[in-house]
């Protein structure tokens, strides 16, 4: 019974991505940086807030990006419709089990792909920024890019992400930070990057906002 149920919400939650994201009317600014470094081949570290996950999980359909999830709560449904939309998962948490988690993420940079995490998630404080993504990024050399989304109209769940879903035919911005690498020599001094991360994430929000 359980498996039908997750079976049923996961093709409606693709269905709905798939719909309404269709008529999202999208740009996206300030991706310069990100078309430099595919171009080279160097797989890229993505930072989001969880509550922009979904014009983000849009956008970046088939595109093969790695994507962290939850292994608790609802991590099963989203994990299978991020699948369905083209993207790889790894389940875990950087602050539970993180051992296992950025083994998993370091290896999928390893093979050539882009990894996104929210650096907030999958419970909170909004916008906080925990430190596994910086871990991974010093571990493997990869760029961080700050990603941020701004909308015309959207509703905001009650939740504490305050979950963005834009209402149909909306005017959906996407804007990045510019690439930054950890500059560290050894993982525990990576976390005394967080201020400068966040202060990225802050500058792809602006950008986001910018003539909306």
């Amino acid at each position: 019974m359980r498996e039908r149920r997750i079976a049923w919400l996961v093709r409606a939650g693709v269905w709905l991505v798939r719909i309404l994201g269709a008529t999202w009317r999208i740009r996206v600014r300030y991706d310069d940086d990100v078309r430099r470094l595919r171009a080279a081949g160097q797989p890229i570290v993505f930072t989001l807030w969880h509550g922009e996950l979904l014009p983000l999980l849009y956008h970046h359909r088939r595109e093969q990006v790695a994507v962290l999830i939850s292994e608790h709560g609802d991590g099963e449904i989203i994990a299978r419709i991020a699948e369905r939309l083209g993207y790889r998962t790894v389940r875990g948490s950087t602050s539970r089990g993180a051992a296992r988690a950025i083994l998993g993420l370091a290896r999928v940079l390893g093979e050539g792909h882009d990894l996104a995490i929210t650096p907030d998630g999958p419970r909170g404080p909004a916008k906080s920024f925990a430190r596994g993504a910086l871990v991974i990024a010093q571990r493997t050399g990869a760029p961080m890019i700050g990603a941020a989304v701004a909308a015309s109209s959207a509703w905001r769940l009650k939740s504490w992400d305050r979950f963005m879903i834009p209402r149909p035919f909306a005017r959906v911005t996407i804007a990045y930070s510019d690439a930054a690498r950890v500059e560290a020599n050894v993982v525990r001094d990576a976390v005394d990057e967080v201020d400068r991360m966040r202060s990225a994430m802050a500058a792809a929000e602006a950008r986001a906002q910018e003539r909306m």
